[in-house]
């Protein structure tokens, strides 16, 4: 297998274009990205936080909504438009189908696994976010673990400079993307939604059910459509690659700011993925809260252009391309407790060939996995506490053309006080 570590090489050029609200391929190029799920950085990886619990319940208010809203006269057709919105992934069954040997077996009846990706596409409504060289990687990774009984839920970030091996990979043109070890998110770049899966599977020897794409314009509608989330910024930020210059103290943030807001790091804490992943929770965070202190979850009004920027942004499966599969998901969570609700990454360190990279520290990794992969209950591990996400050093994101800098140092990550995140102490 061959190797890949440095920055001066380049990956796959060339994708198919995308068909209206169905994908030909899930490749780089067709999927869209987000900055709004963030991963973090502290190595560790091992300190979970817990403070996204109550977002299960508020997403099952709002997907209740969703029924309301399909049940009554014009209504009705609102639904059906929404229910349009979400591109289906057909490609991605077609490419893991070839593969199904040797994808792993589930272990559990009932456990599911979800891959949520957001890719850092710079093609069509995203192309102002950044240059657009014909392919794509994935900005974010998360798999979400939901145990059989759904009295548990874990969501795992994957970093993007994470060294793992890539295996071979079709792409929906028929071409192939010969394996090597590599960054993790070169594969989304080599071979879209179902190359990061295998590589996933690969990786953690658990099987991925489901996946879901979100893209960078979804998350700005989304933001748009509630008018905006409230911040507060200790000091002005001044950041021209994520299009920010914003005063300090407290505003409101609306579509294009809010997105260079979770998607910025260099001019943010000390530059780090842990304080990025973090101030991207919190935002998230409070951007429910702001859809569910205006009223909108009951007022059909309102309610349809949050439904309609969110719906507008995914790229699922077929086996989460509807309202209503969305909303059974979203139900089948609503009371798993607080205290079993858990955010955290992947068990890493400095890769030892390139400091800037990172690899999987063991034998935590492989434990996390198993824990995963037999739907046992997560245990926290390494340190916890608000000043440890801070303990990173600067990175930047790296890329087969972009050149790599400093990596975080080894820390945990948990959450802080709402002000240090950048979200307004009154808003909890």
């Amino acid at each position: 297998m061959d190797t890949a570590v440095s920055d001066a090489e380049t990956g796959p050029e060339g994708t198919p274009h995308r068909h209206p609200r169905t994908v030909a391929g899930a490749d780089g190029a067709n999927s869209g990205g987000s900055g709004s799920d963030g991963q973090g950085d502290g190595r560790d990886g091992g300190g979970g936080r817990r403070s996204g619990a109550g977002r299960w319940l508020r997403w099952t208010a709002f997907a209740t909504s969703v029924v309301i809203l399909a049940g009554a006269g014009t209504g009705w057709v609102m639904y059906h438009r929404l229910e349009g919105n979400i591109t289906t992934d057909t490609a991605t069954a077609e490419l893991l189908e070839k593969y199904e040997r040797e994808r792993p077996d589930p272990e559990v009846d009932g456990a599911s696994n979800i891959l949520v990706i957001g890719s850092d596409d710079r093609s069509g409504q995203n192309r102002r976010y950044g240059r657009d060289n014909g392919t794509a990687r994935s900005d974010t990774a998360i798999l979400l673990h939901l145990s059989a009984d759904r009295d548990r839920a874990t969501a795992v970030s994957l970093p993007r400079d994470l060294m793992v091996d890539i295996p071979t990979c079709d792409r929906p043109d028929s071409s192939r993307a010969k394996g090597q070890f590599a960054q993790f998110n070169w594969a989304y770049q080599f071979g879209g939604a179902a190359c990061t899966i295998r590589t996933v599977e690969k990786l953690t020897d658990v099987r991925v059910d489901h996946h879901m794409v979100i893209d960078f314009d979804g998350f700005k509608q989304l933001v748009d459509s509630v008018g905006g989330v409230q911040v507060c910024l200790p000091d002005p930020v001044r950041d021209r690659d994520a299009k920010l210059d914003l005063p300090a103290g407290r505003q409101t943030l609306r579509g294009e700011d809010a997105l260079g807001y979770v998607r910025a790091r260099q001019s943010f804490g000390n530059g780090s993925d842990t304080d990025r992943m973090a101030r991207q929770q919190d935002f998230l965070a409070s951007l429910v809260r702001k859809v569910r202190g205006n009223g909108v979850l009951m007022n059909p009004a309102k309610l349809f252009p949050v439904l309609n920027a969110a719906t507008s942004s995914v790229t699922a499966d077929s086996g989460l391309n509807s309202l209503t599969e969305l909303y059974d998901l979203v139900r089948s969570v609503r009371n798993i407790p607080a205290e079993e609700v858990r955010f955290m990454t992947v068990p890493r360190q400095p890769y030892r060939q390139n400091p800037n990279r990172d690899e999987l520290r063991q034998p935590d990794a492989a434990r996390l996995f198993a824990q995963l992969r037999e739907d046992r209950p997560v245990h926290e591990g390494g340190r916890t506490g608000a000043r440890e996400r801070n303990e990173g050093a600067r990175t930047q994101s790296s890329s087969p053309q972009d050149p790599a800098s400093q990596s975080p140092a080894p820390g945990g990550y948990a959450s802080s006080p709402p002000e240090s995140g950048g979200v307004c102490a009154d808003d909890d």
